[in-house]
């Protein structure tokens, strides 16, 4: 499946670029997303490096046989407007319960337009005691990679600083629908 991926990408004309990190556990940030392509490049990107992973998916994407298919890509059902579940808690606890477990998280939490990313992403990686990796799709330069490891997490806003200073110089689907963190405490 490697090769049939990295094949597919270079025949649409996408540049594979950076590798991923030599560890087991991570929270990645997935960012921009602005489209549902966002998931498609991704997957073959992934797939083409052979990287495990997983990713969160609101719930009501999983229906009869979509899910079957969301689930054998390694997305993870949310529910999102479930207020009494601590989704970072329990997101948290699977990664340190698993011996490899990659989890790519789109911090803006929706392909529209925020003002704000959700910290989630953050708190997980934190709970979890693992690192956080920055993966971008850049549509005009039809590049998709891994940028590599956030080197200061000691704080909401070092993390943000230093994730909103990459993500300026990458180029969305759909430039109108992507937005830095304008809040980072």
């Amino acid at each position: 499946m490697k090769r049939i991926s990295k094949i597919i990408l270079e025949i649409v004309g996408w540049k594979l670029v950076g590798e991923f990190p030599d560890i087991k556990k991570s929270v990645v940030v997935l960012a921009p997303h602005t489209s549902y392509w966002d998931f498609i490049v991704g997957k073959l990107y992934l797939s083409a490096r052979g990287i495990n992973n997983h990713t969160l998916m609101k719930k009501e994407a999983f229906f009869f046989p979509l899910s079957l298919i969301l689930k054998v890509l390694g997305a993870i059902p949310v529910d999102r407007k479930n207020k009494k579940s601590n989704m970072v808690t329990q997101v948290a606890k699977r990664i340190k319960q698993q011996d490899e477990l990659n989890l790519f998280i789109a911090p803006e939490g929706t392909r529209k337009r925020k003002n704000y990313w959700k910290k989630g992403f953050y708190h997980i990686a934190k709970q979890a005691e693992v690192p956080i990796v920055m993966s971008f799709i850049d549509y005009k330069n039809k590049e998709v990679g891994i940028q590599g490891v956030v080197k200061n997490t000691n704080t909401i806003k070092d993390t943000m600083t230093e994730i909103n200073n990459f993500y300026k110089k990458i180029n969305p689907k759909h430039i109108a629908y992507f937005t830095l963190d304008e809040d980072t405490n």
